[in-house]
C-alpha cells in the first residue's frame, strides 16, 4: 500500500476508534457507575502510558514544563470527561458525538490567539447553522424540552474547547513530549476519581469479560493507540488533509451508534445530523483560512501596508496539526513542533 494511502488509513482507523467511543462509554456505564468508569479508563491508560515512558530509554528525564502543564490540563481534561460520560449515559450514542463536534467552531470564539481583527460574519453564520442541528438532534420526534444527555453533551463541548484553548496557551513555543504529557494527565486523572469511586471499585469484580474489555478498549484504543497513531499519521500529511479525514469522527458515531446500538434518526433528527457536519465542516474551513490570512501576532490585513512587488514563496513543507473535535480522553495532545506549527495546536486537542 502506498505510504499516502496507508496514512489516510490510519488517520480514518482513529477517526473511527473515537466515533466508536461514545458506544462503548454508553455499553460500559449500563453495567458500571459513572465515576468508576471514568477511574478504571484513567488508571488502565496511565498503566500503559507509563510502560511506554519506561520502554522509551533514550528520552531523558521529564521536564519541568511537562509536569507544571499537565498538571492543570489534567484538571481539565478530567472536567471534560466526567461531564461527557454522565451526557452519553442519559442520550443516544449518535447525538452524543454529534454534539461534541461542536468543539470545533466554540474553540475559536474562545481562543482568539490565531484571529487578530476578528473573525468573519460567515464563521458565525456557521456557528448558528450548527446551533440549529443541535435544537434538532434534541428535539427527536418532536420538540420538546431537552433531554439531559444533550444537555450535558452540550456543556461537554464547551468545556472541550475552554480545555482546547487552554492547551493551546499553555504550550505554545514550549518543547513538550506528547507522551509525557499524556502522562502526567492520566495520572491526575486517575487521582482525581480514585477518591469519589473508592466506595464502588468492587462493582469491578462483577462486570465480567464483556464489561473489561469495554473499558479496554476505552483506554487502550480510544486513548492511548488513537492518540499515538494520530501523532504518527499527522507528520506525514498535510494539515488540511488530517483534518478532514479526522473531522469525520461525527460521522462513525452515528453510522455506530445506528449500527449497534439501535439508534433510529427521525426525519428531524437526521436533517439536525446533516446540518451539524456542514456547519462545523463550514466553520472549521472559514477558522482555518482566517487563520492563514492572519497569522498569530499579525495585524490584520486591512493595517498592513504591502509595497508593490512580486510576492515571496517559502518553499517549506506544511507539517502542523490538524483541527479534530476533541475531544474524551482521546489524548491527542501536542507534539514536539517548531514554533511555526505552534498555530494549530488548539485544534490538536480531544481529551480521553
Amino acid at each position: 500500500m502506498p505510504e499516502a494511502r496507508r496514512t489516510d488509513a490510519v488517520l480514518l482507523l482513529v477517526a473511527l476508534v473515537w466515533g466508536s467511543s461514545y458506544l462503548s462509554a454508553q455499553t460500559a456505564t449500563a453495567v458500571l457507575p459513572v465515576l468508576v468508569v471514568l477511574f478504571a479508563r484513567y488508571a488502565l491508560s496511565a498503566v500503559a502510558c507509563l510502560g511506554l515512558v519506561a520502554a522509551d530509554r533514550k528520552s531523558g528525564r521529564w521536564t519541568r514544563d511537562e509536569l507544571r502543564i499537565g498538571v492543570p490540563l489534567g484538571v481539565t481534561q478530567a472536567a471534560v470527561l466526567v461531564v461527557e460520560t454522565y451526557g452519553v449515559a442519559h442520550t443516544s450514542a449518535a447525538n452524543a458525538g454529534l454534539i461534541i463536534s461542536l468543539t470545533i467552531v466554540i474553540t475559536p470564539l474562545l481562543d482568539r490567539s490565531g484571529h487578530r481583527g476578528g473573525l468573519p460574519l460567515s464563521f458565525y453564520a456557521a456557528a448558528g447553522v450548527c446551533l440549529l442541528a443541535v435544537g434538532l438532534l434534541m428535539s427527536g420526534n418532536g420538540f420538546h424540552a431537552p433531554r439531559l444527555g444533550d444537555l450535558l453533551m452540550l456543556a461537554a463541548a464547551l468545556i472541550r474547547a475552554v480545555h482546547v484553548a487552554l492547551v493551546g496557551r499553555l504550550t505554545v513555543n514550549r518543547e513538550i513530549r506528547p507522551l509525557r504529557l499524556t502522562t502526567v494527565q492520566t495520572l491526575v486523572g486517575s487521582a482525581l476519581f480514585l477518591l469519589p469511586a473508592s466506595g464502588e471499585l468492587s462493582t469491578l469484580a462483577h462486570i465480567g469479560a464483556a464489561g473489561w474489555a469495554q473499558l479496554l478498549y476505552l483506554a487502550l484504543f480510544c486513548s492511548v493507540f488513537a492518540f499515538l497513531a494520530q501523532t504518527w499519521a499527522v507528520q506525514r500529511t498535510s494539515a488540511s488533509r488530517a483534518s478532514l479525514l479526522l473531522g469525520t469522527e461525527p460521522i462513525w458515531a452515528a453510522a455506530v451508534g445506528i449500527a449497534l446500538a439501535g439508534d433510529h434518526f427521525t426525519p428531524v433528527t437526521a436533517l439536525g445530523a446533516t446540518l451539524l457536519v456542514t456547519g462545523t465542516y463550514w466553520g472549521q474551513a472559514i477558522e482555518r483560512a482566517h487563520r492563514a490570512a492572519v497569522p498569530p501576532g499579525a495585524r490584520p490585513p486591512s493595517e498592513v501596508q504591502v509595497p508593490p512587488g512580486p510576492r515571496a514563496h517559502s518553499g517549506a513543507r506544511e507539517t502542523a496539526r490538524p483541527a479534530t473535535a476533541d475531544p474524551q480522553f482521546k489524548d491527542n495532545l501536542i507534539p514536539q513542533a517548531l514554533p511555526a506549527q505552534r498555530q494549530d495546536a488548539e485544534e490538536a486537542q480531544r481529551p480521553v
